[in-house]
């Protein structure tokens, strides 16, 4: 999520078949979160946001306070602000970035959302890394976009020495192959999925969907279903909450597969925490604002238009994460 302002145009073959995506074991349930648990499970961070975004990210009583984060039952509502004009001397609009407290290495990570933010200038992720060591112990983007600009992308960033095989290149122009973020303005490796349904108001209008990760030292993957989708792997849509172990061996070819063809996954990637966050402006969304038909400047379109911010924000279901059963 840190720089990722110019994703490459890549999806993996078709024909990758199970075998090939090396994973053939199962995985039991250690995490359910969901509603008020999001409180007691992540941190809320208030640093100055390092992607250089127009945001202010508030403290957990202040995002209570000011109703940027509310929970129910079965919703997690996470928002930036969309009352107040932002002073040209303020840090930026108040939002919110926060980290899980719990680590994890090998897991399945199943999001359940039912709207992420949209809007001009802003910039949603829900990722992993190694929380405070960063880029050592690389990173995974699992949701990402800017300025409404679909389709979803999923995207690696690395130390020097990790890469994507040729064959990862779909029908666009090749893809960036290297991870290594000291690279190309910190493009990293990255996928952009097929279909419309993926990012911004045509998931919101849709109710949203799943996206999911497999991470093991063989290979990273991310699948992405929409609610409307016609087949949904039980696992996923987990009506009646009962399941307690799973595998991805038939949830079908992922929407980005990252193989460890040129990628030693084992060194590259740490112990990582799952961060959620809306950035406004900054190293992507700013960067590439005037290529949108999005009004003024980004900066001045954020201090000086709250309304146009009601629909920042993420309605999350649930995360669900699964680890090796021992």
């Amino acid at each position: 999520m840190i720089f990722a302002q110019c994703l490459a145009l890549f999806i993996p073959f078709v024909s990758l078949s199970v075998n090939a995506l090396g994973q053939n074991g199962d995985y039991a349930i250690s995490d359910t979160i969901t509603g008020e648990a999001f409180y007691t499970r992540f941190d809320w961070e208030t640093m100055d946001d390092p992607t250089h975004g127009r945001v202010n990210y508030v403290d957990e009583k202040t995002s209570r306070q000011q109703n940027l984060t509310y929970a129910s039952d079965d919703t997690f509502i996470l928002r930036a602000d969309h009352k107040s004009v932002v002073k040209s001397t303020a840090r930026g609009r108040n939002s919110v970035r926060i980290i899980s407290k719990k680590t994890y290495t090998t897991h399945v990570a199943i999001f359940d959302v039912r709207h992420m933010p949209q809007g001009c200038g802003t910039w949603p992720a829900i990722w992993e890394t190694q929380g405070d060591d960063w880029p050592t112990g690389g990173e995974i983007d699992i949701v990402e976009g800017a300025n409404d600009q679909g389709p979803n992308a999923a995207t690696l960033h690395t130390t020097p020495g990790c890469s994507m095989p040729f064959y990862q290149r779909g029908t666009g122009a090749p893809g960036q192959l290297d991870c290594n973020w000291q690279v190309n303005s910190n493009t990293g490796c990255g996928v952009r999925f097929g279909g419309g349904m993926s990012y911004g108001p045509n998931f919101n209008a849709n109710r949203g969907g799943w996206f999911a990760l497999e991470r093991t030292n063989d290979h990273i993957s991310v699948w992405f279903w929409p609610r409307n989708a016609t087949v949904i792997p039980n696992e996923i849509e987990d009506v009646n909450g009962d399941t307690f172990t799973l595998s991805t061996t038939k949830w079908g070819t992922p929407a980005a597969y990252f193989p460890n063809t040129d990628c030693n996954m084992k060194k590259y990637f740490g112990e990582h925490n799952i961060i959620i966050n809306l950035t406004l402006c900054g190293d992507w969304a700013g960067s590439t604002y005037s290529q949108t038909k999005c009004p003024s400047s980004c900066v001045d379109f954020v201090n000086n238009n709250p309304s146009s911010f009601s629909k920042a924000y993420f309605d999350i279901g649930s995360i669900r994460i699964y680890e090796p059963r021992s």
